[in-house]
């Protein structure tokens, strides 16, 4: 399972995987232990966690959810002591840590508070997003070797 793979729907808590499209929406299924299934149409407001993006100062402007929740495991390994009733000033300080950059005035504590949700989740319920892709590794490991021979030339 992907990033691409799992989206989150406005007024429904939780993550959901998607199953399969439909000619009026798509077909979900929660990612928790309850499993259940629900077709959200066009009505429903869907997001595919692979296009959201987290607010910057940078030149950027903002960098991509996948690239947050990454960062998070490499530094948290999947136990943040963090939860949707942390303190605020707890929840903004872990942003700032993870993503020094983020835009205050854009992303809200209730943001933060998803983010740590939706990590929580994900590490419980689909490990395997943090992990890199087999194909990722051997192509760094190609391009390093041509360039190890390029050099060497």
């Amino acid at each position: 399972m992907e990033f691409s793979d799992i989206a989150s729907v406005s007024g429904k808590g939780g993550l959901f995987k998607i199953v399969s499209p439909t000619r009026t929406g798509v077909i979900l299924e929660s990612l928790d232990e309850h499993k259940k299934k629900m077709v959200a149409s066009v009505h429903n407001k869907v997001s595919v966690l692979s296009e959201i993006s987290i607010y910057t100062t940078d030149s950027e402007g903002a960098v991509p959810l996948e690239n947050v929740m990454k960062k998070i495991h490499k530094e948290f390994d999947g136990d943040t002591d963090l939860d949707k009733n942390s303190d605020a000033d707890e929840l903004k300080s872990f942003l700032k840590f993870i993503l020094p950059d983020y835009d205050e005035g854009r992303v809200y504590t209730s943001d933060i508070k998803k983010l740590v949700n939706w990590y929580n989740l994900l590490v419980v319920e689909a490990p395997e997003v943090f992990e890199e892709k087999k194909e990722e590794k051997s192509e760094e490991k190609a391009s390093g070797k041509k360039e190890e021979k390029a050099e060497n030339e």
